[in-house]
This record gives structure tokens, sequence and C-alpha cells, in this order.
């Protein structure tokens, strides 16, 4: 028996995407300070970290504008470029109309839907990560890791790879604005959880409704797992280069 609930991986998984939000977060700060405490310019450090992301840059606003057209809205104004807005940093943008909550929602949602989805192809097909989500459900975790780690040593372009799933899931995040339609759509989901659940008080459909999300979801935990390693261990890097940019270049 499996020491682990499958249940489980529903909560490891938003575990995850919560840490993959701060990770991002924490290695742009990083990078932009790297930069910044070597050549005192915030236009370059800006500009770095734009061409460090430029893979997952494009996914970013790719999704945006295909989903929008595929949705119908008109979309204009396809900016792949580093600005600063708001005392934000701006890494590209597409301006679309909107149509109502529903629609400016997977709209604002299209960059960690599609990049998610290009994460788990990626890791599957080259990390075999699905390997690594069964491992941690059968308590065999280091077993996993094992297997991905070799399997990473084997592969010759896997450092291509992990780049391009760092700059992917890195970059996936929605943005201020991309957020703005989820809060009234959040509220209308709640409503309708809430209603569903009083209908259904046995709790056999949400059960059937988690089983049929069950596979999605260990697949997104073993590729979010991978890439939340290779996070940390970017961000293990980038402490150390700020360490010896501060003892190079402090004045």
């Amino acid at each position: 028996m499996s020491p682990f609930s499958p249940y489980l991986f529903f909560v490891l998984f938003f575990i995850l995407l919560a840490s993959l939000w701060w990770l991002s977060w924490r290695i742009g700060l990083l990078i932009q300070e790297i930069v910044y405490l070597s050549t005192g310019s915030d236009n370059l450090a800006m500009v770095i970290l734009f061409l460090i992301y430029l893979p997952g840059i494009l996914v970013h606003e790719a999704s945006h504008w295909l989903v929008a057209r595929i949705l119908g809205l008109k979309t204009s104004r396809f900016r792949v470029w580093p600005k600063y807005t708001r005392n934000t940093i701006g890494l590209g943008s597409v301006t679309v109309s909107s149509g109502g909550v529903v629609w400016d929602s997977l709209v604002g949602l299209a960059p960690l839907l599609i990049g998610s989805a290009l994460i788990v192809l990626i890791g599957e097909q080259v990390f075999d990560t699905q390997t690594l989500a069964f491992a941690w459900r059968t308590g065999r975790l280091l077993d996993g890791l094992n297997f991905v780690v070799t399997g990473l040593a084997q592969n010759p372009d896997s450092l291509l790879w992990s780049y391009l799933l760092f700059a992917i899931a890195n970059a996936m995040m929605p943005s201020a604005s991309d957020r703005a339609p989820l809060k009234s759509l959040g509220i209308y989901i709640v409503l309708i959880g809430a209603v569903f659940v009083l209908i259904d008080q046995s709790g056999r459909n949400v059960l059937l409704l988690l089983d049929f999300l069950f596979g999605p979801i260990q697949l997104l935990t073993g590729a979010f797992f991978l890439v939340a390693a290779i996070d940390l261990a970017v961000i293990l890097l980038l402490l150390a280069v700020r360490e010896l940019s501060k003892l190079l270049f402090s004045r």
C-alpha cells in the first residue's frame, strides 16, 4: 500500500506552485542585485534579467495573444522588451480588449496554463518526471531523484532543457495586470463550489472529480518538483555570486 494518500498530491501541487512563485520573485531580485552591484546600472540589470528569461517571456506573451485570439478578443501592441511601469519592471506586454470576467481571466491565466503544459511536456519527454512523482507517492523519492539525476548526466542536452524549464517556469507567473480579473472569478468559483458541496453532501462527486484530476496533477507535481530543484540550485549559485560581487565591487 502506498505510504502517501493520492490526495496528498493536490496539497503538494499547491505548495510547489506557491514555492515556484516565491522562487521566481527571489531569483529576479538576486539577478538584478548582482548586475547592479557589478555595474551600478538599473537599466542594465533590467536588460540582463530580460535576456535570461527571454524564452519564457516569448511563451508568456504569445500565450496571452493566442488565447485572446482563440476567444475572439482583439489584440494589439505586442511588445517583448523590458521597461519600467509604475515602479515595476515589465518584460513584455500584449494589449487585449476586454471580454468580461471569465474571458479576461482565461487570457490572464494563459501563460501559467500553457507554461505548465510545456513544463510537463519537457519534464516528461526529456527527464521522465512522472517517475519522480510516482517514486514520491510510493515512498521511494531518493530512488526517483537518483533516476532523474542519472538521466541528466547521460543526456548531452540536459543543460539546455534545464535552462528552458527554468526560463519558462520563472516567466509564466501572472503579472499584477494578469491577476486583476482573477479576484472576481475567484468569488464566482467559491460560490459555485459551495453550492456544489451543498448539493453533493455525500462527497461522492468531489471524490470523482479529484480522481479525474489526479493524473494531470501527478504529472504537474513531478515537473514542478524538478523545476523547484533547479530554482533552488540557481538561488544558491546567485547567493554565492552576490557575496562575491559585494567583495569585489563594494566601495
